[in-house]
């Protein structure tokens, strides 16, 4: 506990010694309302407190005094506002027309101030069982307008949260029109927020009493929450407040705020980041002062999750088609040698699952479309000062006691996702290492820290087949060793680039038609499984590993799947709405039936037995349901038709083929917390690159070497002659300078080229390094000699040591 916390626990321990909490017939002996209780003076009840609060003794709720006898509205006279201790839309309705009458508004200041900084009288407020405002108060033209297009809320309907959400947005709307109202719901929530944290965090105050959660319901529709006027001291203070809430309470406020109009979540989704944003550019980081030990903005980010989740929710979800996990088959009841050596708790067997994501039974891969996009839910002036290295160590070792972004990746973009995962996968390849070298040393053989793949060119296939087929039967832990390839017969040292050339020729082979692992869709121009191809469950294992391979060893593969495939590949089965980009045509028909108005029976003539062609061309039939041929498509099964034909399609046709491809790409993976942190189009991204080509900022971002810099005449006639090339060029260049057509996560920018002075004029083609994103570049005479070289290097080059 920190000293104010603890500073404000002590006070209430005091005011209830020496004041009592209100309730006559009280039963605390620790508290003055109660009858048996012995009188102390000050100084006495300064030493109690400090007891109390070392046992966490027990801490009454204050009393809303003689609740029952509260008058009633329609009563209400100037003279009777201090008996108020809650409040119902009727009455600051009312005690604003009486205010408004006078033009002194000090009666409704007291008031509002009273019931917003007590829990207790919060927690009464605006209850749904009290008579609607309507009823006793006219409403001009534009709160009549409010109440026709805000979202309304029954009891159970919103969760069971006892709030009348409609009444605290009308009445939001009327004091938000005074200043001074304004003014005193700041200071309320300043005053009432610690001792809100102190009740969650100490006594257990949402276990005792569920509607305490009523609080956060009503302090959150307060539309100026993002206010310079909240953004200083009270919005933080009410995030830290929030964040103690136990899990099964931020469900329930995720479900509620789930069901409001979109308006209103995306209102508190841009309170929150902008809170982190404002947080984070007020302040300084740096290695010792980091951005995870900065209360506020770890907070926000708490709360932020809970309108992730309400936008999941909210949204249309599938919580439904999920592909079986082949994840346990690598599991061993053994003790590994990471857990003998004491590495357990960085090498966790199983997922890591959010909790909240377990409360509500829903997760972010479960989402078709959320009720905002997972973009808006990325801050990325949080993501500069992230030090992923730190957060990396907290995420993994001291995920108890220190507090990791990676526990919020919504609010991550991709890049630095990305290394994080490169930190995971570079500790794992050098553990893998030491273990190596421990076996050695045991057994007294020769070490081989590396999974070290020798190929021969024209026999690519057959050798890496051979070598990860063995590789992974015999020991599949070296797959998480780093990569070194070798072609027989080049001399070359793979610093990466050699990689990167290994994996662009496996998969030009296996992509490659005539070999008949997979189609090709000439208008979509992506590739499916073939699921009449002749080849073994090997082959397909290898593409599987060749995937992980990649991510794990940070290499760019020139791949063209359906967005479907990175879907099964994070646990869900292919459905209906998969078959838009991976089978356009056949979606489209599809849904041509779906929408169909006429009698779908005698005007289609469809069956539950539907064709295909095989690899020969021959139609091959297949009964979606037993006796299938029998069963006509009509209005009322047609859903279910298109349901099963897309199962077929996408699951059961290639079900041993995607199989034998999974179970090689989680040999890699399996461990990785890849699952946790990326959605399947960020899992594409890690794969593919981005397909966007940014030039300029790669130019931004390119270093020299040699004698060069961005001002000699040379780099100038370069960065003219790159940027006027065509797109198909511009692809030449990069995989002659990287080994890769595509941008890395995050993009150019990201790339980190060198260009070095390799000479003065002459008729030498320039050269590269791919290992190292480096070009080597002759100071050649003229622009026009510099274009023509540089593209006859680039159409040409093919194949390691080309000069």
């Amino acid at each position: 506990m920190n000293r104010t916390t603890a500073k404000h626990l002590i006070e209430r321990y005091f005011r209830q010694l020496t004041e009592g909490c209100g309730n006559g017939n009280c039963k605390n002996q620790l508290c003055a309302s109660c009858r048996d209780f012995q009188p102390l003076d000050k100084n006495s009840a300064a030493v109690r407190a400090l007891e109390l609060c070392k046992v966490k003794a027990k801490l009454c709720e204050p009393h809303a005094h003689g609740t029952e006898s509260d008058p009633q509205p329609a009563d209400l006279t100037k003279e009777d506002f201090s008996d108020i201790h809650y409040l119902t839309e009727n009455t600051v309705f009312i005690i604003l027309s009486i205010c408004e009458e006078e033009g002194d508004y000090s009666a409704l200041i007291r008031v509002i101030g009273r019931v917003f900084s007590n829990a207790g009288a919060l927690i009464k407020s605006f209850r749904t069982d009290e008579p609607n405002a309507a009823e006793a108060l006219p409403r001009d033209g534009d709160q009549q307008e409010s109440d026709q297009t805000g979202a309304s809320f029954s009891s159970a309907d919103a969760c069971e949260v006892t709030v009348d959400i409609d009444s605290v947005r009308r009445v939001y709307d009327r004091l938000q029109t005074n200043e001074q109202a304004e003014s005193t719901l700041v200071n309320a929530l300043l005053y009432l927020t610690p001792n809100v944290e102190l009740d969650l965090e100490y006594l257990d105050a949402y276990e005792t009493n569920p509607d305490y959660l009523n609080i956060f319901v009503i302090l959150m529709e307060n539309s100026n929450l993002h206010s310079p006027e909240y953004l200083d001291l009270a919005l933080p203070q009410l995030c830290k407040a929030m964040s103690k809430l136990p899990v099964c309470a931020l469900a329930r406020l995720s479900k509620l705020w789930s069901k409001y109009d979109l308006p209103y979540v995306r209102r508190m989704m841009e309170t929150f980041q902008q809170l982190i944003t404002y947080t984070v550019v007020s302040q300084e980081y740096n290695a010792e002062n980091l951005v995870n030990d900065d209360e506020t903005v770890v907070a926000a980010c708490k709360c932020l999750k809970v309108v992730f989740y309400a936008s999941l929710v909210g949204g249309n979800v599938d919580v439904e088609h999920n592909e079986d996990d082949d994840g346990g088959e690598f599991d061993s009841d053994e003790l590994s040698l990471h857990e003998l050596l004491g590495e357990e708790r960085l090498y966790k067997k199983g997922p890591q699952v959010d909790p909240l994501e377990m409360e509500l039974g829903v997760r972010p891969i479960d989402s078709r479309k959320p009720l905002i996009p997972f973009e808006d839910f990325v801050n990325e002036s949080l993501n500069d000062v992230v030090e992923m290295d730190k957060d990396f160590s907290f995420f993994k070792v001291d995920a108890e006691t220190k507090f990791s972004f990676q526990t919020c990746p919504f609010v991550l973009n991709v890049f630095t996702k990305n290394q994080g995962l490169y930190y995971d996968n570079r500790i794992r390849m050098y553990s893998e290492r030491r273990l190596t070298a421990l076996y050695s040393m045991v057994q007294g053989q020769e070490p081989n820290p590396y999974l070290k793949l020798k190929v021969r060119r024209d026999h690519i296939i057959d050798d890496a087949l051979v070598r990860l087929e063995m590789i992974s039967t015999e020991n599949p832990s070296d797959l998480k060793k780093q990569l070194f390839v070798e072609f027989e017969g080049e001399q070359g040292v793979d610093e990466g680039g050699v990689s990167k050339e290994f994996f662009q020729l496996v998969l030009e082979e296996i992509f490659n038609p005539d070999i008949g692992m997979f189609t090709h869709d000439d208008d979509t121009k992506v590739f499916w499984f073939n699921s009449s191809s002749l080849e073994n469950e090997a082959q397909y294992t290898l593409v599987g590993i060749v995937l992980g391979l990649a991510i794990y060893n940070n290499c760019i593969l020139d791949v063209h799947f359906p967005m479907v495939v990175y879907r099964k590949l994070m646990g869900k089965t292919g459905t209906y709405l998969d078959l838009s980009d991976s089978h356009p045509v056949l979606y489209q028909s599809l849904r041509e039936l779906l929408d169909y108005g006429g009698n779908v029976q005698e005007d289609m003539a469809l069956t539950f037995q539907i064709s295909h062609t095989d690899l020969f061309g021959s139609p091959v039939l297949y009964d979606l349901k037993e006796e299938g041929d029998h069963i006509p498509v009509s209005k009322d099964n047609r859903h279910e038709f298109v349901q099963l034909y897309a199962d077929y399609i996408l699951n059961k046709s290639v079900e041993t083929q995607f199989r034998a491809f999974k179970k090689g790409f989680l040999m890699v993976t399996s461990e990785s917390p890849m699952k946790y942190l990326f959605r399947p189009e960020e899992v594409e991204l890690l794969i593919c690159g981005s397909r966007k080509l940014d030039f300029q900022a790669l130019e931004k971002t390119t270093d020299y070497d040699g004698g060069y810099s961005k001002d000699s005449r040379v780099i100038k006639d370069f960065w003219e002659t790159i940027h006027s090339f065509e797109e198909e060029q511009k692809k030449m260049f990069l995989q002659f300078t990287t080994g890769t057509h595509r941008a890395p996560v995050g993009g150019l920018g990201k790339l980190k080229m060198i260009i070095a002075k390799n000479g003065s004029d002459t008729d030498r083609l320039p050269t590269s390094h791919t290992c190292f994103n480096a070009l080597l570049l002759p100071e050649y005479s003229s622009k026009e000699k510099l274009r023509e070289r540089l593209l006859k290097a680039i159409t040409y080059a093919k194949g390691f040591g080309m000069l």
